[in-house]
């Protein structure tokens, strides 16, 4: 809202919101990785990695347009991988909250769940921490979340915000301002604005076995390609099974 009142002030400047979810105008734009696709590899990951065929994933700010695609693409990705699988979402109310975060894993692993994914800021912590002491697998946000619990983390969602402002930065600087989400997914020319990673050079965790492994990879090329095109909807991303 702060950009949209700014934008009509100073046309001949773009405006961007990181992690938007559209635009207003011809420069007030946003610019997100493709939280689809990400979700939908980690679903496939999920579905490949669980030995008691119940996964669980743990967020917050529900409605979001990003949540809704992340959390949606996961289920999709479980269920296109393994139908029998059941996948179990519980919504927070907090995205900071390490403890409340915690205490959503824990009980989704009591469920049954041996691989929880999730969307949280300081709240992934939480949901890492549940799953070390279960010791079942989780997944991290950052390469600090993999070097807390190497043992824990199946792979992270690693950010690249600095490829997609310079991808933006390339357009305005041609003329093309844009007033809309610009979506960086695997089938972007650029690239992808996020990717799964367990370290700088390798994807999955040593104990993530390489059949599943190589299945994630064929699904990222399958909508590097766009013989993959998620849809994905509200229901997609429902709290419960």
């Amino acid at each position: 809202s702060a950009a949209q009142r700014v934008g009509p002030e100073f046309p001949n400047v773009q405006f961007i919101v990181d992690s938007g979810s559209g635009g207003a105008g011809k420069n007030v734009g946003s610019l997100d990785y493709d939280n689809a696709h990400v979700g939908y590899l980690m679903g496939v990951l999920a579905a490949r990695l669980t030995k008691t065929g119940k996964v669980g994933s743990v967020h917050g700010l529900e409605g979001l347009p990003n949540v809704v695609a992340q959390v949606g693409g996961f289920r999709q990705g479980v269920k296109a991988t393994r139908p029998d699988v059941e996948v179990r979402v519980l919504y927070i109310k907090d995205m900071e909250d390490p403890a409340m975060a915690k205490e959503a894993a824990l009980a989704l692993i009591s469920g049954g769940a041996d691989f929880v994914f999730g969307k949280l800021n300081a709240g992934q912590n939480g949901i890492i921490q549940a799953a070390a002491e279960k010791k079942v697998f989780a997944t991290g946000r950052s390469f600090g979340h993999v070097e807390a619990a190497p043992q824990t983390v199946a792979a992270a969602i690693i950010e690249r915000w600095d490829e997609m402002h310079a991808a933006a930065a390339k357009d305005v600087r041609e003329g093309k301002f844009f007033g809309e989400l610009k979506n960086f997914g695997y089938d972007a020319p650029s690239g992808p604005g996020a990717d799964l990673m367990y370290s700088k050079d390798r994807a999955f965790n040593p104990a993530v076995p390489a059949a599943a492994a190589a299945d994630v990879e064929a699904a990222k090329k399958r909508l590097a390609s766009k013989q993959l095109v998620l849809k994905v909807s509200k229901e997609d991303a429902r709290g419960g099974i």
